[in-house]
C-alpha cells in the first residue's frame, strides 16, 4: 500500500473511529489485509508525520504514545474525494494498466484476471468475516448471490459484444453437430 494510500485509510479510520495511534493503524492494516501486509513504523509515522505537516490531522501526546486526530482539512479533503469517487455515472481512471507495466506483467489480461481473484478473495473474506455484524449470514448469502449475479451478468455482455474471428461461429456449429 503507497503511502499516499496509508494516509488515506489513516484519515478514514481517523474519522470513522476517532484518534489513532500508530501501532494501532499498523494492526488494522493488517487485519484489513488478513494478514498479507504489516506495516512497520518506516511506513506508517512517516506518514502520519506528512498528515499532520499537511494540516489534515493533528498530533496529540507525547513521547512514543502519540495519538493523530482528523482536522477539519482532513474531512473536507475525505469529502472531495467521496464525491469524486461516488457521484453517479463518474468514476476515476483506472490505472490498473500502468500498475501492470510497474509491476513487469507481461500480459495485461493475465494481470487483470488476478487483480479480479484478489478482489473477488477479499469480498468473500468481508462476507465472511465478523466486519459486517448488522448483515447477518441470510444477508451475507443474499449479497453474496446478487454479487455472483451480476459479475455473470457483465461477462455475458462482454461475451456478446466481443467481436468473433471470421469462421469461429461455423466451427463451433460443426463440434456441436459430433
Amino acid at each position: 500500500m503507497p503511502p499516499r494510500r496509508i494516509g488515506l485509510y489513516a484519515l478514514a479510520t481517523m474519522e470513522r473511529d476517532g484518534p489513532i495511534h500508530g501501532y494501532g493503524l499498523a494492526q488494522r492494516i493488517a487485519e484489513r489485509t488478513a494478514g498479507a501486509w504489516k506495516p512497520g513504523p518506516g511506513a506508517i509515522y512517516p506518514t502520519l508525520q506528512a498528515l499532520v505537516e499537511r494540516g489534515l490531522a493533528r498530533s496529540e501526546g507525547s513521547g512514543r504514545r502519540r495519538e493523530y486526530r482528523i482536522t477539519p482539512a482532513g474531512r473536507a479533503l475525505l469529502r472531495k474525494i467521496r464525491s469524486h469517487r461516488g457521484a453517479a455515472g463518474r468514476r476515476g481512471p483506472d490505472l490498473a494498466v500502468l500498475w501492470a507495466e510497474v509491476v513487469g506483467a507481461e500480459d495485461l489480461g493475465s494481470f487483470l484476471l488476478l487483480r479480479l481473484q484478489r478482489s473477488l478473495d477479499a469480498v468473500a473474506f468481508a462476507l465472511a468475516s465478523e466486519a459486517r455484524p448488522g448483515l447477518g449470514a441470510a444477508g451475507a448469502a443474499k449479497l453474496r448471490r446478487a454479487t455472483i449475479g451480476e459479475l455473470e451478468r457483465r461477462l455475458g455482455e462482454l461475451r456478446r459484444s466481443r467481436p468473433r474471428p471470421p469462421g469461429a461461429a461455423g466451427a463451433r456449429a460443426r463440434s456441436r453437430r459430433r
